[in-house]
């Protein structure tokens, strides 16, 4: 038994739903289980629709709700005729009448988001079983709500893995073994039957998931470039792909912005051992990259070079509390309180630097911090991370890095907590040239065994 999962590019369209269908046919003596996400850029319009009713625009909201049934309807008619008319339809029925109510509340609460950006994934997960049975396969659709059963922190939820894992044995395992299942990602449901979602990029989530729970040997994770590469191509096009790679250096990649994988994915298919693939549903001939378990013998420094944009640097100094018991302590109980991540932390006698990716809750962040300290921020920063296992046996590669980045000015550096990262954080408008010139320095030589 296998897990495939398809992104969003990869079902955006009826043409691309038939390559995969063609790709799932030629696998279906292997029992697949195929995890989709909304076709194309579905969600980011459901959530302005969701928006724009609950900003008292009423008729934006139909009229997006509107353009977005015909593609629906288009899409599928051009799949499997007009069989799938009425479940189209009822679905947005149900989607205008939630449309409706955020009009007239006018308020977007989390509950009422994953309500609303359901509707994606469930529309797609129908549309393509049935363009998998036109297609001559016997394909069962399962309602991943009915499965995937998460706690109540609704748009970022976490599965009850229990819970989960007892109904993908008893209802998901013994299908797969009569056909091909289809189950939307992303969604799952709450002990109370209420819709939940997994978080941006939950479709990944869900395969891995799946995969653990059903027993499956290998999780394949289909989006449209080859694989993982040494460099985010829309900053470096012609990186390298790279053929393998272990789940750690996976997780580390994911979550600095790699976008091929989805931060929390490894972590099931770790705890199974299971294998992840990274394949291309335009190119399904590639031989993609493999992530295991182990570490991968490299004769490179690096893996890859993975980056996030949007970054904003947060400095925080206290003379009074120089040497003082608790004060990192104090600074991080108020990102805690306010549910804000941070990526990367500096310090020294008397301050903290650090980055955080979400600043939807800063302004009230710097206002606690304020209270007991000089606090300050830098907006519009990047994160640079050299990912790779060999990173902590290299003597001099802090001395490479600075070297490559001269005349570029790093305004933090972090080496050591994972063992297998370092990092650097440089203004936005230097983040191009600075992957670019860390990548000429790092990969000048390849390891064939590893790169292509």
């Amino acid at each position: 038994m296998i897990v495939m999962k398809f992104g969003g590019s990869s079902v955006e369209s009826a043409a691309a739903v038939q390559r995969v269908a063609a790709i799932v046919a030629a696998r279906v003596e292997r029992h697949p289980i195929v995890i989709v996400s909304a076709m194309g850029k579905t969600t980011n319009k459901l959530l302005a629709m969701a928006q724009s009713a609950s900003a008292g625009r009423r008729d934006d909201a139909l009229r997006q709700w509107e353009e977005l049934r015909e593609f629906h309807l288009a899409e599928a008619r051009a799949l499997a005729g007009d069989e799938l008319d009425a479940a189209v339809e009822e679905h947005f029925n149900e989607l205008s009448e939630l449309v409706k109510g955020l009009a007239v509340l006018g308020e977007l609460t989390p509950r009422s988001i994953d309500a609303i950006s359901s509707y994606g994934e469930r529309l797609s997960s129908v549309i393509v079983t049935a363009a998998f049975r036109r297609a001559g396969m016997a394909a069962t659709h399962i309602d991943a709500r009915q499965v995937i059963r998460t706690d109540r922190r609704h748009t970022q939820a976490a599965p009850v893995y229990e819970a989960t894992y007892q109904r993908l044995r008893d209802i998901v395992a013994p299908a797969a073994a009569k056909a091909v299942v289809v189950m939307a990602g992303f969604i799952g449901s709450t002990d109370q039957d209420v819709t939940s979602t997994l978080g941006r990029g939950g479709s990944d989530f869900t395969a891995s998931i799946v995969g653990a729970g059903a027993g499956a040997e290998e999780i394949q994770i289909w989006t449209d470039v080859d694989g993982m590469l040494t460099a985010d191509p829309t900053i470096l096009p012609g990186a390298h792909r790279v053929r393998a790679i272990s789940f750690a250096e996976a997780a580390e990649l994911a979550y600095f912005g790699a976008k091929v994988l989805h931060p929390s994915t490894v972590l099931p298919a770790v705890e199974k051992n299971i294998p992840v693939l990274i394949l291309n549903s335009r190119r399904p001939e590639a031989p993609g990259t493999r992530i295991v378990a182990e570490a991968v013998p490299c004769r490179n420094a690096v893996k890859s070079i993975a980056c996030k944009r949007r970054i904003a640097a947060v400095n925080i100094a206290s003379t009074r509390m120089l040497m003082a018991h608790g004060f990192l302590k104090r600074i991080f109980e108020v990102f805690d309180r306010f549910e804000t991540p941070v990526d990367i932390v500096a310090t020294s006698e008397v301050s903290v630097s650090l980055t955080i990716d979400n600043t939807a809750r800063l302004e009230a962040i710097l206002a606690e911090l304020g209270q007991f300290a000089e606090v300050g921020v830098e907006e519009s920063q990047a994160i640079v991370c050299l990912v790779g296992e060999n990173i902590r046996h290299t003597p001099g590669i802090a001395a490479r890095v600075f070297h490559a980045l001269d005349g570029i000015n790093i305004r933090m550096i972090s080496q050591g907590a994972s063992r297998l990262n370092l990092s650097v954080v440089v203004a936005e408008a230097d983040l191009k040239p600075a992957v670019e010139r860390l990548h000429a320095e790092l990969f000048r030589e390849i390891d064939p065994a590893v790169f292509e």
